[in-house]
């Protein structure tokens, strides 16, 4: 209790407060614009964070990264361009309600679900960092494999209308990772002697491409193709919006914890939470038909896993110095430079830092809210602006976000091609979501692979050894195999309604005699 009370002293303080208002508008403005992601915010951050002390410092990295999450799903909703990674799980249910006029609801859902699990997130992380961290360091290249596997199998079980087009959309995604440096053998893949195609495609171009570049194509080619800016209506944002939290207060609970858990896992991220998330959303909605045009359920799930898991991957960063993601191995970083070192004995030696994330982490998603509304209003102000207007202005935000990830021409041209493919692609009735987690899990799922097979001699029955290993596995012959029983049902019971069909035409001959 002692510690507590010191963290909220050292929080609520003047400068600390206006640090962290500060950090929250610039998470709020780099995670709206697409290809700035809260990873490079983050990088971008550090060097302020020089002048600082340690608990400002983790206080401004926190309450920005929770803000440029959330901040991701405005122009995902308004314009299909999802401004970071794990909003693009749910970016075309999100378009979909925008173009039926509900983008203030939608946006007002994506705000107060990401501030509950952003919640979920910290109260598990006070509660049961340690036991937590036990767990997830338990998993190795097997259990990171069939992990791998559960979230390219979701990518295409959730997709909209043929199973077959999502599975060609995710073979695209994973051809793609397979350009650049073999990573056993470190042989270049693909490169046709390019020197720019050893690194391979980086997502964030590919990603700003298949979302924004087709969207504006498909805007420029379609006369109607129109914003609707009196949809954006952020006077009624939060009506029915406990009505809404009321039916899905199940599936808020299930994905924060799905969300934490995966976050936990050191190099998952919330990007895998929110796509689990919103396969598990349908696996067991009373409503699947509706997923992909329009349904606020799928939003929910992936929204409350997409910010969860923010909370889960401090767990190990801050429990043995192992990051869960991209940003806390920043963070971990940052520990060092101010004179800490992240692991056990951080509860021992300097625990109100500990306790000051803590108090922190419930800070920022409280003040969530009320920032994320004002971002929503700034945002939706961009569909007034004339389409002619619109759509060159993001085309161009869309170049300097693929731009500023390695500096280099050649991302804008990765960006350039994705976009026209994906237009392509969805012309054919191939969606694209299935292709982007094909390039994020791509490499995940070679690794771990690879990995594995060098340790067990090529023992492929060295996957189903471990417990953990054996379970996921399971679960993952379980989602190939729906798809074969469910074809399975179908044909038996087509079978059943012609035979019963062909035994009404036969006539009755004792009606005939």
């Amino acid at each position: 209790m002692e510690n507590i009370l010191t963290a909220i002293t050292l929080i609520f303080q003047p400068y600390v407060i206006i640090v962290i208002a500060i950090s929250a508008i610039y998470g709020l403005f780099v995670g709206s614009i697409p290809g700035l992601t809260a990873t490079m915010a983050t990088a971008l951050l550090v060097p302020v964070t020089f002048f600082m002390d340690p608990v400002p410092a983790l206080a401004a990295i926190v309450t920005m990264e929770a803000m440029a999450i959330f901040a991701g799903d405005i122009p995902g909703a308004l314009v299909r361009i999802p401004g970071t990674p794990s909003s693009a799980a749910y970016v075309d249910e999100s378009y979909a309600l925008t173009q039926k006029g509900k983008a203030g609801f939608v946006l007002g859902v994506d705000v107060t679900v990401a501030a509950i699990g952003g919640l979920f997130g910290a109260v598990i992380l006070i509660m049961l960092a340690p036991m937590l961290a036990e767990v997830a360091m338990q998993f190795t290249s097997f259990e990171y494999f069939w992990l791998a596997c559960i979230g390219l199998s979701c990518s295409v079980l959730v997709t909209k209308g043929s199973l077959l087009k999502g599975l060609i959309s995710l073979l695209i995604g994973l051809a793609m990772t397979q350009v650049g440096v073999d990573i056993t053998l470190g042989y270049p893949r693909f490169t046709f002697g390019v020197t720019d195609f050893l690194n391979g495609f980086t997502f964030i171009p590919a990603m700003i491409g298949m979302f924004g570049v087709s969207e504006v194509m498909r805007n420029v080619s379609s006369e109607d193709c129109a914003y609707d800016a009196k949809g954006v209506q952020t006077r009624k944002m939060f009506s029915g919006i406990f009505k809404t939290l009321k039916r899905y207060k199940l599936n808020i609970g299930r994905s924060g914890l799905i969300g934490t858990f995966v976050g936990i896992l050191p190099g998952a991220g919330a990007d895998i939470g929110a796509w689990i998330a919103y396969a598990v959303s349908k696996k067991f909605s009373k409503e699947p038909e509706k997923y992909g045009t329009g349904h606020i359920e799928g939003i929910v799930d992936a929204g409350t896993a997409n910010n969860a898991g923010l909370g889960g991957a401090w767990v190990p960063a801050l429990v043995f110095g192992i990051p869960g993601d991209s940003i806390t191995a920043i963070v971990i970083g940052v520990l060092f430079m101010k004179g800490l070192r992240p692991g056990p004995m951080i509860f021992q030696q300097t625990p109100e830092i500990l306790y000051a994330v803590y108090v922190t982490f419930i800070l920022a998603n409280l003040l969530l809210i009320p920032f994320g509304v004002m971002a929503i209003k700034a945002g939706s102000q961009m569909l007034r602006v004339p389409r002619n207007m619109l759509m060159p202005a993001i085309l161009m935000f869309c170049i300097v976000g693929s731009f500023a990830i390695n500096n280099t021409v050649f991302d804008v041209g990765v960006m350039l091609v994705c976009g026209i493919m994906a237009y392509f692609m969805e012309a054919n009735d191939i969606p694209v979501a299935p292709a982007i987690l094909g390039i994020v899990l791509g490499r995940l799922l070679e690794d771990s692979f690879m990995v594995s097979m060098i340790k067990s001699d090529w023992d492929l029955t060295v996957f189903f050894h471990r417990p953990v290993s054996a379970v996921l596995g399971v679960i993952t012959v379980i989602l190939w195999s729906g798809p074969f029983i469910a074809a399975f049902r179908k044909w038996r019971q087509d079978g059943k309604d012609t035979d019963a069909e062909n035994n009404t035409c036969k006539p009755n001959i004792d009606d005939v005699t």
